[in-house]
């Protein structure tokens, strides 16, 4: 038995078929949503939308499972896996990406680590150019 301490385990949410929720919907712990979202998820775990799922406002989570539809923008921190039947409808910003044949995204996709700082991403050309011309 855990004593008050302790953190609380992080609870898995499930969201079913025929359900539909208007509003934005946050979570510690897992979500997995087979029904109708109208409004965005939040999750700092991973999101899981299965074959009948949709989403219609944005996503932010660490990692996702997607099998079914998103209508708006889409991040994920960590890993995001796009199965057959995923579609995607918006922006897509993660840090890896698998994608299955048959799925689909209408957007920009930007992968890997996120640049912080980079209003100072052209010095290199510069720096090559000035000692170039000392030569």
């Amino acid at each position: 038995m855990a004593n008050s301490k302790d953190t609380p385990t992080a609870s898995v949410n499930l969201i079913g078929a025929g359900t539909v929720i208007e509003g934005e919907v946050k979570s510690n712990g897992d979500i997995r949503v087979d029904g109708h979202i109208k409004g965005s998820v939040n999750s700092k775990s991973k999101v899981v939308i299965g074959a009948s799922g949709v989403i219609e406002g944005d996503v932010n989570c660490q990692n996702a499972d997607i099998s079914g539809t998103i209508k708006g923008k889409l991040i994920c921190s960590e890993m995001l896996f796009l199965k057959t039947t995923a579609k995607i409808m918006g922006d897509i910003t993660t840090g890896k990406l698998v994608v299955e044949a048959g799925a689909t995204f209408t957007g920009s996709c930007s992968m890997g680590p996120v640049i912080k700082d980079i209003k100072h991403a052209d010095r290199p050309a510069e720096t090559e150019k000035t000692a170039s011309g000392l030569r």
